[in-house]
């Protein structure tokens, strides 16, 4: 598999699931295929491939059109996939990455982290209180972490992804 395709499924993956990946496959390169079409093709139950589509119709993925069927009345609907609208989601996916990376920092800097030697759980000062000082996993003693690596970490790759943005 290219890598541009490997990048759009993990992108699309993201946005709506990785369970959609075949369903998407399915669609692209083609026109407006029948809903029963996909879930034929698929081996699928038609409500859920109907969900798929929904959520990849909320991320502005996929376009429909609907027709009547003339034999049962019915509305049928045909799917398109949408592949030029991925690269917005991709830079939408850093943003929010970079946001939370940000938040994460803020937290690192101003919060004291407790573990204890087997580093079973990191919990804040206020949390490590409650237990008094003892790790609920084990019972052993927390001591406060040195985070300064982890924080290092982090801005490094806020450097990293501000600098790809």
């Amino acid at each position: 598999m290219a890598k541009a395709q490997k990048d759009t499924d993990t992108i699309i993956g993201e946005v709506a699931g990785a369970d959609v990946l075949p369903l998407v496959h399915a669609l692209r390169n083609k026109r407006n295929v029948s809903e029963f079409k996909i879930a034929e093709q698929l081996k699928l139950e038609i409500n859920v491939i109907r969900n798929m589509l929904y959520r990849l119709l909320h991320a502005n993925l996929v376009s429909f059109i609907r027709r009547k069927d003339k034999k049962k009345g019915w509305y049928i609907y045909y799917w398109t996939f949408k592949p030029k609208m991925v690269p917005f989601h991709s830079q939408d996916l850093r943003k929010k990455r970079l946001e939370g990376l940000k938040e994460r920092l803020q937290r690192e800097r101003d919060n004291h982290f407790y573990v204890c030697d087997h580093r079973c759980m990191r919990l804040s000062f206020e949390q490590a209180m409650d237990y008094e000082f003892k790790c609920p996993e084990c019972g052993n003693l927390m001591n406060q972490e040195d985070n300064a690596k982890v924080i290092e970490k982090i801005e490094d790759e806020i450097k990293r992804m501000e600098s790809e943005v």
